[in-house]
């Protein structure tokens, strides 16, 4: 039979090759099983508003009114929304070239650029230039138009954390590129070993690989970690050194759940350092609404702001911006927002700071539930979660699980998440998904589930998980990290 223009086997190479293990095997059987009737729990992926995060009423209110402007002319309006949020939709509105239907520039609405300009500086305490400011389809879709623009081909190679947020691995893949891996200690609490970074970057090059960039996601994705002050003056130097292109990922940057390890931005490590290094090391940085307590997924705004890049390098990011056409304008909007949110004193403002609090208070009792849970599971030791939406807790899987996994031609962690899923609904995803060290098994779930549900969920997985470990378990000892 003659092949079709498009059949599998005529399909890009590098499509076939990448792999999204978020939405992977384990998310379709938990969809096949929903549609069967069983009740899921969706804890595979940082969507707090699917597992019942409300969203803030201030944001709502404004993007409400700039959806549907003719509101602002009716004589009511006032009685429905407050004061300051109409003011705000007028200012958004006023931004654009004809609502929020109509295009934006490629890189954005300049006055929301100017607003994110204003919240970089007001957090690092140094000057930002709008026009190094990029508006995003969600933070990813500027992973992917920077990665777009550093990979020439496979010779090209790209640091990443393992385990590490698929996105990375997926896009490096579709764009024929080639990950190299840098791996973080589950033993010092997913810490990073610069020491490390040069094993894997002399592997690399030894094999003909140019290492062009690295990424560091901080907080972590799927660990939870926070980089210290000390650990991203380390990566700094060291991007300087092998004259490495630093892609910061700090999506998670409001989720901190302890106050020992505050969010640093790596751009204001690096202007703290002073030359050679404020003015030498390149550096992209990426931020999200979908994230910390806005949790606004489904509206995909994002920016990435861009230092030390050469004029004409950001002239051609543009140009590859420009195949878009525009950024999502009420996404835009958000991102504003999140940027410039009520202040004291404002109408709104007691309503917002109670709102974003009370989230941010829940997430970091949530964290601690579903930490200490993990710990009290046979054969199970999770690092607390610092930051970031997620736990991952290592598995440590007795040989008869492994063999009956081989027998059911899964990969173990695999195995074990399926069974976790017919058991008892949570859908979570296996640490393989991410990477991690040969014979070491984990799963990632977020801590998201509302919190009077956590602790039925975390018995419903200590059922499951101790009546597992005994089916399989013959009798070898683990000890605990």
């Amino acid at each position: 039979m003659a092949l079709k223009a498009l059949d599998y086997d005529t399909l890009n190479e590098n499509v076939k090759k990448c792999q999204y293990a978020v939405r992977g095997e384990l998310y379709l059987r938990a969809s096949e099983l929903q549609k069967e009737g069983k009740k899921i729990i969706f804890t595979n992926v940082g969507n707090p508003h699917a597992l019942g995060q409300k969203p803030l009423t201030f944001p709502r209110q404004v993007v409400a009114l700039c959806q549907a402007p003719f509101l602002l002319d009716d004589p009511n309006v006032g009685m429905l929304f407050p004061a300051d949020a109409i003011a705000r939709a007028k200012h958004y509105l006023s931004l654009t070239s004809g609502g929020l239907g109509a295009y934006s520039d490629s890189r954005g609405l300049p006055g929301v650029r100017k607003e994110v300009a204003e919240f970089i500086q007001r957090r690092d305490g140094y000057p930002s230039d709008p026009e190094l400011i990029f508006l995003t389809d969600g933070a990813s879709k500027g992973v992917m138009q920077i990665l777009n623009c550093v990979i020439r081909g496979d010779g090209d190679g790209i640091l990443v954390p393992v385990p590490q947020y698929p996105l990375y691995s997926a896009t490096i893949s579709l764009l024929g590129g080639t990950l190299v891996p840098y791996y973080l200690d589950e033993s010092e609490n997913w810490g990073l070993d610069v020491n490390n970074l040069r094993q894997s970057v002399a592997q690399a090059r030894s094999q003909g690989i140019t290492v062009r960039a690295m990424v560091i996601i901080n907080p972590g994705n799927p660990t939870g970690q926070c980089l210290s002050e000390a650990n991203l003056r380390e990566i700094l130097k060291y991007c300087y050194n092998e004259k490495l292109v630093l892609l910061g990922d700090e999506v998670y940057q409001q989720n901190i759940y302890q106050d020992e390890r505050p969010f640093i931005s790596s751009k204001k490590v690096l202007m703290d350092m002073g030359s050679p290094f404020s003015n030498g090391v390149q550096l992209v940085s990426f931020h999200t609404v979908s994230k910390g307590y806005w949790g606004e997924c489904g509206q995909r705004g994002g920016y990435f702001e861009m230092t030390n890049l050469p004029p004409r390098v950001v002239e051609e990011i543009y140009k590859v911006a420009s195949i878009a056409l525009s950024p999502n304008v009420s996404a835009q909007i958000f991102m504003g927002l999140m940027v410039s949110p009520p202040k004291p004193g404002d109408i709104s403002y007691d309503q917002f700071a109670r709102e974003s609090k009370g989230i941010l208070e829940s997430l970091r009792r949530r964290a601690r539930i579903m930490t200490d849970g993990f710990n009290s599971c046979k054969n199970v030791v999770c690092n607390f979660t610092e930051g970031a939406m997620y736990s991952f807790p290592q598995i440590r899987l007795p040989p008869g699980a492994i063999q009956a996994a081989k027998q059911a031609g899964k990969v173990p962690d695999v195995f074990y998440c399926l069974k976790l899923l017919e058991a008892t609904g949570i859908s979570t995803v296996p640490g393989s998904g991410f990477g991690q060290k040969e014979g070491v098994f984990h799963l990632r779930t977020t801590i998201l589930p509302a919190e009077e549900e956590m602790p039925e969920i975390m018995d419903s997985f200590k059922k499951f998980n101790d009546e597992f470990m005994s089916q399989y378990d013959n009798n070898v000892g683990y000890s605990r990290m």
